[in-house]
């Protein structure tokens, strides 16, 4: 049977991840083991010669609301960092960073979580992002996402017996079949990509922090692995689809059989 995590339903708050607010409507006067988050990515603003804005694409992802663009990498480091600064305050002193980013984004944050005390960054979590099936031994996997983990402090050794960390993942954008359910979130990522970093830096019954739930992939993870899922989102649509997945998780996960 799966352990009761709450006696309270699972809610998403609609909260800005650079107040305080949000934070402690999440959690409370308690701390998260681990933060696990999907933060809108550095991306820059679209312009034609002249200054002015262009036109979102039509059909591309990566123009599609709730995307968020910034104008330099500069205006990026100073959003993570009123973001980050917030947040690790939130969480207990062995908890480890797990941040989703693309290429520009990768510096802004490193140097940020160094400036906050996490100088360790422990490696690369690489989404393989499948886009196409096709009937041959080798596949171009052309897209991928990566997720930094960063710790206050290195890893030890490993043992002989012990198993590695997972540093890369293969799937598709819905593997699941939960992203048209849930709204088809640009940045929905499936529950095999992020069962892999849940498993590795939470135990069960702890919480896992997510400032920018999305679509409710992490929590909705978290929930699914017995940890406590303490997120927000600054959407108030957004906000409300997750407080909806959480609760219609929880009530499949008491509901289930024992074994």
């Amino acid at each position: 049977m799966s352990i009761e995590l709450s006696s309270e339903a699972p809610r998403c708050h609609r909260a800005d991840a650079r107040e305080p607010g949000g934070y402690q409507a999440a959690l409370g006067d308690s701390r998260a083991h681990l933060l696990l988050t999907d933060p809108p990515y550095c991306l820059l603003t679209r312009r034609r010669k002249g200054g002015d804005e262009r036109d979102p694409r039509a059909h591309k992802k990566i123009d599609r609301n709730p995307i968020v663009r910034f104008e330099t990498v500069k205006d990026y480091r100073v959003f993570t960092e009123a973001w980050m600064t917030r947040a690790v305050s939130w969480l207990t002193p062995e908890a480890r960073l797990v941040i989703w980013t693309n290429l520009l984004g990768k510096e802004p944050i490193t140097t940020v979580a160094r400036q906050l005390g996490y100088p360790h960054l422990l490696g690369e979590y690489v989404w393989g992002k499948r886009t196409t099936d096709k009937n041959a031994n080798e596949q171009l996997l052309r897209v991928y996402e990566v997720a930094l983990v960063f710790s206050r402090t290195p890893l030890p050794p490993l043992g002989p017996a012990e198993a590695p960390a997972v540093w890369a993942v293969v799937g598709g954008y819905d593997d699941d079949a939960e992203a048209q359910q849930w709204g088809n979130h640009p940045h929905h990522k499936p529950f095999s990509v992020l069962e892999p970093l849940v498993r590795t830096y939470s135990r069960p019954g702890e919480t896992i922090l997510d400032p920018f739930a999305g679509s409710g992939s992490t929590p909705s993870a978290a929930l699914r692995l017995e940890r406590r899922a303490a997120c927000m989102e600054i959407e108030p649509e957004w906000a409300e689809r997750v407080t909806h997945r959480l609760r219609e998780g929880a009530g499949r996960s008491r509901e289930s059989p024992g074994p």
